[in-house]
């Protein structure tokens, strides 16, 4: 049974839930999910998780996501990108020194309202289904992290930005408000997502190849569940803890520097047993397992 994460880069015009269509017939594997939906127009890193790799989706889903995203000022949406209608226009045009400070501004904790074309649920429903029947609410502020945002290229009125970002961040509402700060209105008029966590664009089979390719040619680039957290400490167990560990039950951990509390990843003869956390102020010191790994 192959299990692991399969790096899809998507193209343009093609839904992510298209992207595990096609991934499920061609491996012929029906438990497949992704780690963070891209929209259609949007390009680039589509993780997929493949058998027991779906069971990573909680430790995954947090990892910062980076994008380069183009930005056009001057015209708003009413879905701030580039598959809305137009709401607004403006003349006015900031200068490179503009964009770049404002920029710098919004690195760090920034507070943002989810557009009412998203997922988000307002009362039950998705917002994006209100929209569609004209309905205007007011969502729910959140606040999103900006861990590193550059201004790459300016050719007016568009500038290309490097975003690295918080999960839930919504690029075209940070876009949106670069406009508003700018005193110009803006959308997002491109986006390409290049890395989530540890997961680059640069190892992602192309959509287009995965119907070229056998079967077998696509089992040897999925990444194996215990590649899949470098950023976790692998703890190695031998045979009797990994059987005890799948059956839910908390083992001793060896004698290494461990934090109570902390997640790490348990590992036999290279394959993943489980996610577990420390348990060391209460006895009996230990590890409890959080997910377990069926062995492939």
């Amino acid at each position: 049974m192959t299990s692991g994460i399969l790096l899809i880069d998507k193209p343009e015009g093609v839904t992510s839930f298209e992207v595990v269509r096609r991934a499920r017939r061609a491996l012929g594997i029906r438990k497949i999910g992704h780690l963070g939906t891209l929209d259609p127009f949007a390009t680039g890193l589509l993780p997929l998780c493949v058998q027991e790799a779906t069971k990573l989706v909680p430790y995954l889903m947090p990892e910062p996501k980076t994008y380069r995203a183009q930005v056009r000022l001057g015209v708003a949406t009413d879905t701030q990108d580039c598959t809305g209608e137009v709401v607004a226009t403006s003349e006015i045009r900031p200068t490179v020194e503009e964009i770049h400070r404002v920029a710098a501004g919004f690195v760090g904790e920034v507070t943002q309202v989810p557009p009412m074309h998203s997922a988000v649920h307002h009362e039950g429903e998705r917002a994006y289904r209100l929209a569609r029947r004209g309905e205007v609410v007011e969502l729910a502020p959140r606040t999103v992290t900006i861990y590193e945002l550059s201004v790459d290229a300016v050719a007016i009125p568009e500038f290309t930005m490097m975003v690295r970002c918080s999960q839930g961040t919504y690029i075209r509402t940070l876009a949106k408000d670069l406009g508003e700060a700018l005193g110009c209105g803006a959308h997002l008029a491109a986006l390409r997502r290049l890395a989530v966590g540890p997961l680059s664009v640069d190892e992602a089979l192309p959509l287009a190849r995965l119907t070229e390719q056998r079967r077998e040619e696509l089992e040897a680039r999925i990444i194996p569940p215990a590649a899949c957290l470098p950023g976790m400490t692998a703890v190695a167990v031998g045979p009797e803890e990994a059987r005890r560990l799948r059956l839910g039950q908390a083992v001793a951990h060896p004698a290494m520097a461990l934090a109570d509390g902390q997640r790490v990843r348990v590992l036999r003869d290279g394959e993943l047993v489980a996610v577990a956390k420390v348990r060391s102020l209460m006895p009996p010191a230990g590890l409890a397992p959080e997910r377990v790994f069926v062995s492939s």
